[in-house]
Protein backbone atom coordinates (compact mmCIF):
# COMPACT_ATOMS: atom_id res chain seq x y z
CA UNK A 1 0.00 0.00 0.00
CA UNK A 2 1.38 3.69 -1.17
CA UNK A 3 1.99 6.00 1.76
CA UNK A 4 -0.81 8.14 -0.36
CA UNK A 5 -3.17 5.75 0.37
CA UNK A 6 -2.18 4.93 4.11
CA UNK A 7 -2.68 9.11 4.25
CA UNK A 8 -6.01 9.08 3.07
CA UNK A 9 -7.30 6.12 5.17
CA UNK A 10 -6.13 8.40 8.04
CA UNK A 11 -7.64 10.70 6.64
CA UNK A 12 -11.42 8.48 6.61
CA UNK A 13 -10.34 7.49 10.40
CA UNK A 14 -10.29 11.39 11.48
CA UNK A 15 -13.63 12.09 9.63
CA UNK A 16 -15.68 9.06 11.41
CA UNK A 17 -13.99 10.54 14.85
CA UNK A 18 -14.96 13.96 13.61
CA UNK A 19 -19.05 12.36 13.04
CA UNK A 20 -19.31 11.08 16.23
CA UNK A 21 -17.71 14.42 18.28
CA UNK A 22 -20.52 16.31 16.39
CA UNK A 23 -23.16 13.56 16.86
CA UNK A 24 -22.06 14.27 20.64
CA UNK A 25 -23.23 17.59 20.62
CA UNK A 26 -27.03 16.82 19.37
CA UNK A 27 -28.85 14.78 16.88
CA UNK A 28 -29.02 15.40 12.98
CA UNK A 29 -31.99 16.51 13.68
CA UNK A 30 -30.27 19.60 14.83
CA UNK A 31 -29.49 21.84 11.12
CA UNK A 32 -25.47 22.41 12.83
CA UNK A 33 -25.09 18.61 13.19
CA UNK A 34 -26.58 17.45 10.08
CA UNK A 35 -24.37 20.07 8.01
CA UNK A 36 -21.33 18.88 10.29
CA UNK A 37 -21.96 15.34 9.84
CA UNK A 38 -22.56 15.72 5.93
CA UNK A 39 -19.47 17.70 5.22
CA UNK A 40 -17.52 14.76 6.54
CA UNK A 41 -19.28 12.19 4.60
CA UNK A 42 -17.78 14.36 1.39
CA UNK A 43 -14.66 13.76 2.66
CA UNK A 44 -15.18 10.49 2.92
CA UNK A 45 -16.52 9.95 -0.28
CA UNK A 46 -13.78 12.02 -1.76
CA UNK A 47 -10.90 9.77 0.00
CA UNK A 48 -12.51 6.46 -1.47
CA UNK A 49 -12.09 8.56 -5.25
CA UNK A 50 -9.12 9.21 -4.62
CA UNK A 51 -7.61 5.34 -3.19
CA UNK A 52 -6.02 3.75 -5.78
CA UNK A 53 -7.84 0.22 -7.40
CA UNK A 54 -5.34 -1.82 -5.24
CA UNK A 55 -6.29 -0.73 -1.81
CA UNK A 56 -9.95 -0.84 -2.54
CA UNK A 57 -9.42 -4.75 -4.28
CA UNK A 58 -8.30 -5.20 -1.16
CA UNK A 59 -11.30 -4.83 0.38
CA UNK A 60 -13.89 -5.54 -2.34
CA UNK A 61 -16.91 -5.85 0.37
CA UNK A 62 -16.56 -2.36 0.80
CA UNK A 63 -18.62 -0.45 -2.47
CA UNK A 64 -16.02 1.78 -2.44
CA UNK A 65 -18.47 3.10 -5.83
CA UNK A 66 -21.04 3.97 -3.96
CA UNK A 67 -19.52 5.55 -1.31
CA UNK A 68 -18.21 7.98 -4.09
CA UNK A 69 -21.52 8.21 -5.30
CA UNK A 70 -23.13 9.33 -2.45
CA UNK A 71 -20.25 12.11 -1.89
CA UNK A 72 -21.01 13.25 -5.12
CA UNK A 73 -24.73 13.36 -4.09
CA UNK A 74 -24.21 14.99 -0.66
CA UNK A 75 -22.27 17.77 -2.69
CA UNK A 76 -24.18 18.61 -5.56
CA UNK A 77 -27.91 17.71 -4.31
CA UNK A 78 -27.58 19.24 -0.60
CA UNK A 79 -31.57 20.70 -0.68
CA UNK A 80 -32.96 17.19 -1.10
CA UNK A 81 -30.13 15.25 1.07
CA UNK A 82 -32.67 12.70 3.32
CA UNK A 83 -31.68 12.76 6.67
CA UNK A 84 -32.69 8.86 6.72
CA UNK A 85 -30.37 8.34 4.40
CA UNK A 86 -27.75 10.42 6.66
CA UNK A 87 -28.71 8.21 9.59
CA UNK A 88 -28.96 4.96 7.98
CA UNK A 89 -25.26 5.94 6.65
CA UNK A 90 -23.81 6.59 10.09
CA UNK A 91 -25.48 3.66 12.24
CA UNK A 92 -25.02 1.22 9.78
CA UNK A 93 -22.04 1.57 7.09
CA UNK A 94 -19.79 3.75 9.21
CA UNK A 95 -19.17 1.12 11.59
CA UNK A 96 -17.61 -1.40 8.76
CA UNK A 97 -16.15 1.04 7.10
CA UNK A 98 -14.04 2.31 9.88
CA UNK A 99 -13.37 -1.26 10.95
CA UNK A 100 -12.17 -2.14 7.31
CA UNK A 101 -9.90 0.82 7.14
CA UNK A 102 -8.37 -0.10 10.35
CA UNK A 103 -7.85 -3.36 9.18
CA UNK A 104 -6.41 -2.30 6.02
CA UNK A 105 -4.12 -0.01 8.16
CA UNK A 106 -2.84 -3.12 9.99
CA UNK A 107 -2.48 -4.96 7.01
CA UNK A 108 0.09 -2.16 5.58
CA UNK A 109 2.05 -2.34 8.90
CA UNK A 110 2.52 -5.34 8.42
CA UNK A 111 3.83 -5.67 5.11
Amino acid sequence: MSRFDRQRLEDILAAIDAIRSHLERGSLSDGLVFDAVRVRLIEIGEVAKALTEDSQSDEPDIPWTEIARMRDRLSHRYFDTSHAIVAATVDGDLPELEATVRRLLEHAVEH
